[in-house]
């Protein structure tokens, strides 16, 4: 017992613990996490103030730069405005001229305007008889009545004055072909500084590369003067504007055959003449009358706003009203625009950005640029078109490349390479699997969002009348059996989607096909060319085939099917038709064309029911909202709209 007493433990001292180096070390490290956290503190609160204040510069210099826009655009307008009034003042210039000049040319006997003292006058010797009197003309009191030194000085004031004015008009002139000069000069420079292989493709830089440079035409809604009058279809049009080449050469035609009017004059002649020149089977609908003054037209036919107006066509019962909801402003030329699946947003291609606006409010939502890209020169958006389910949004460039944008992460999500050539044209199946390109390089491809493969729908003609086949647009059908695509060579294509191969050629147009879109039921096809018309073509035959028959034209054999038809033309624009869209209901097709206007037509009997005109350069890209009643216009004047229309 007495071993045990010494083992137990000795007790532990219960006071508190004594202050050793360990303790210190802990006390400081807690110290310095606080200054730590303190400091995160303070350089996260300067970041944020520092980001607002990014954020408020960049909307500075946006806002600045949408001011800078509105003012050289101004600034054109008024210079447009002072050669207008300085034409009219010369013009009424010479007219008055001509008037003094006939009057003297009309004086009785032949005698001469400045009548002569001495032995060659008639009657008496004497003082000078007054100037003789022509009937409605009051006799002249001035330098032309009598020879003496006063009148002489006046005359050659008068002289002096006329001179002055020619060396003003001579100087004018002269300023003008300097200025005519440098735009080609600058032309020539910039097509220097292409590669090469881009001259071949020429024809389609229309949409950009032409118009980059390109102030407003002459003509603006808001100002009061301007063309008086519509001009008449069948008249050739002029090309106003720097940087835009003189029109591609009209192909020979085709020999008549469905969509093919016999030779007998333009396509695009008076309602008169059309009767000969539309197939059997074929229509055209009501066009503007030759004559209409936009101007001065009855208040019941026209809707103004403050830079825009709509002309509605006297021939038929109006059945439409349209407005202007906003102006999108841009940092350059407009190349595509194009609405979600649901109407809710906005998409538009220019210079290196796409941008997303929401359209009820205007707002920009999104911007999207691929900072790898080269940063030399410039790299414009041809084409832009969302999925079906709003998440991506598909865009088409000068690079050859697709890029597959995940929107609410800006960040690019698949990148399709392929093409050779730039990317023209873009679009999306119904069920978001498949989406086709259509590009310079003569071929259409489809690829698939899921595996990233793709399908070569290649040109090869044999008979083609212009090895120029770039493709330009694009277009599946509501239904994914077929793709429909318009080329630089004046032929509408169309393929099956699953086997790959071509099942319809239409020809008809005279000039490259800008612009294809589908009717909502499938049965239809729109064409917008550069021969200023746009067609429909009876489609249906494919579609009760499933799209599988062949094209036995395209493989040297006679086809027993009967091929698809073009039903009706659509003649009106007086320049280029560069794009075209169907309504969701099908009850309209709209077109944007070179001549700065935008037209609808009822699509079941090709009659033009307004047209509008709201741009001041070409309308590159039109859009209708799968939602409804909502259009989008894209133009060379920096600018995107979106409209309202309504049935009435």
């Amino acid at each position: 017992m007495t071993s045990t007493i010494y083992n137990h433990r000795s007790l532990q001292p219960t006071g508190p613990p004594t202050q050793g180096p360990g303790q210190h070390t802990h006390a400081r490290l807690n110290e310095s996490f606080d200054n730590i956290r303190q400091e995160f503190e303070v350089l996260s609160s300067d970041m944020g103030l520092l980001r607002n204040q990014r954020d408020e510069y960049e909307s500075k210099v946006t806002s600045q730069i949408n001011e800078l826009n509105i003012i050289r655009q101004s600034l054109y307008e008024l210079e447009s405005q002072h050669g207008k009034i300085r034409q009219q003042y010369e013009e009424e210039l010479s007219r008055l001229r001509a008037e003094l000049h006939a009057a003297r040319q009309g004086l009785p006997g032949g005698a001469p305007p400045h009548p002569t003292v001495g032995p060659g006058t008639i009657g008496p010797s004497g003082p000078p008889a007054g100037p003789p009197t022509v009937s409605g003309i009051q006799p002249a009191t001035g330098p032309a009545s009598y020879p003496d030194r006063y009148y002489a000085r006046e005359r050659d004031r008068d002289r002096d004055r006329d001179r002055e004015r020619d060396k003003d008009r001579e100087r004018l002139e002269r300023d003008r072909e300097r200025e005519l000069r440098d735009r080609e000069r600058d032309q020539r420079d910039r097509e220097r500084e292409r590669p090469p292989v881009e001259s071949s493709r020429d024809p389609k830089r229309i949409k950009t590369e032409r118009m980059k440079s390109d102030r407003p035409d002459h003509y603006s809604p808001s100002l009061g003067a301007g063309p008086t009058k519509l001009p008449a279809p069948s008249g050739p049009t002029a090309y106003q504007g720097p940087g835009l080449p003189p029109p591609p050469s009209v192909h020979p035609p085709y020999a008549p055959g469905p969509g093919n009017p016999p030779p007998g004059g333009p396509i695009e002649s008076t309602p008169g003449a059309s009767g000969a020149l539309v197939p059997a089977g074929s229509a055209s609908g009501s066009q503007f009358p030759d004559d209409l003054d936009p101007h001065n037209v009855p208040p019941e036919l026209k809707k103004e706003g403050a830079d825009w107006f709509a002309v509605f066509n006297p021939k038929v019962k109006r059945a439409l009203d349209v407005s202007l909801v906003h102006t999108l402003m841009h940092e350059s030329v407009v190349c595509c625009v194009r609405f979600s699946a649901d109407g809710k947003y906005l998409a538009t291609g220019c210079n290196r950005t796409a941008q997303i606006y929401d359209t009820k409010n205007g707002q920009k939502t999104c911007v999207l640029v691929d900072e790898s890209a080269g940063k030399a020169g410039d790299l414009y958006i041809r084409s832009v078109c969302f999925s079906p389910d709003g998440k991506f949004l598909a865009t088409g460039a000068e690079d050859k490349q697709i890029r597959i944008w995940d929107i609410a992460k800006k960040r690019i999500r698949n990148v399709f390479d392929g093409h050779q050539q730039e990317i023209y044209s873009l679009d999306f199946s119904l069920d978001g699997r498949l989406i086709v390109s259509g590009s310079g390089d003569k071929t259409a491809r489809i690829w698939d969002m899921v595996d990233g493969s793709s399908k070569v729908l290649t040109i090869n003609d044999p008979d083609s009348v212009n090895n120029d086949a770039g493709v330009t647009s694009v277009a599946i059908s509501p239904n994914g059996q077929l793709v429909a695509a318009g080329s630089l060579d004046t032929v509408v294509r169309i393929w099956d989607v699953s086997t790959g191969q071509l099942v319809e050629r239409l020809r008809g147009h005279r000039d490259s096909v800008y612009s294809v879109a589908f009717t909502p039921d499938g049965k239809g096809l729109v064409s917008g060319s550069l021969d200023k018309t746009l067609k429909y073509w009876d489609v249906s035959g494919l579609l009760s085939g499933g799209g599988k028959r062949k094209d036995g034209a395209a493989n040297g054999k006679k086809d027993l099917e009967k091929p698809s038809q073009c039903t009706m033309n659509f003649v009106g624009h007086t320049d280029y038709v560069l794009s075209v869209a169907v309504s969701h209901d099908g009850q309209w097709v709209v077109s944007g064309s070179k001549d700065r206007g935008v037209q609808f037509w009822e699509a079941h009997s090709a009659n033009v029911q307004c047209m509008l005109q709201g741009h001041k350069n070409s309308v590159i890209s039109i859009d209708l909202s799968p939602a409804g009643n909502v259009l989008a216009t894209g133009s060379g004047d920096w600018q995107a709209r979106i409209w309202s229309y309504q049935t009435v």
